[in-house]
């Protein structure tokens, strides 16, 4: 039984964008709007469906048909979420340097988390600690979870 492919758009939409590109991703056109949308890094579901909501746009419509200024729009109120969204639902509270609620996206988001397990790591709390050696952070268990290398168990003779 030969599986059947996903079945490329029709030959009389001229418009479909194969590839979009938002906040400095590339985007699968062929997804729907809230699955493409989580595709950026930042991006959740919760965010994604009030992105969507707000931009008014079918959830369920490939990403790929959009036309130009609606996908101009979802990048403003994807950049700009912040503004708009509660201050509970940002990825970025009470931020450590400015204090203010942010939301990042993309490297951003890398970059900072990086820096945030650095001066954990350098001013020798707990957490960095655990960080620093590889063990788990947040009170998980680790006598029989997350090793690594040979297992450990009974030994027969």
């Amino acid at each position: 039984m030969a599986k059947a492919k996903k079945e490329a758009p029709k030959a009389e939409d001229e418009n479909f964008n194969f590839i979009v590109r938002i906040a400095s991703s590339d985007i699968d056109g062929h997804k729907k709007t809230i699955i493409g949308l989580q595709s950026i890094k930042g991006v959740g579901a919760r965010v994604a469906h009030t992105i969507a909501h707000k931009a008014g746009i079918e959830q369920s419509a490939k990403i790929g048909t959009l036309s130009d200024e609606k996908v101009k729009e979802i990048e403003n109120l994807v950049l700009t979420y912040v503004e708009y969204a509660p201050s509970w639902a940002v990825n970025r509270q009470m931020d450590y340097e400015s204090g203010a609620d942010m939301h990042l996206i993309g490297n951003d988001l890398e970059m900072v988390q990086k820096d945030d397990v650095n001066r954990m790591k350098m001013i020798r709390c707990y957490r960095g600690i655990r960080h620093e050696t590889h063990h788990k952070v947040r009170g998980q268990r680790t006598r029989s979870n997350g090793r690594k290398g040979l297992t450990l168990g009974v030994k027969k003779k």
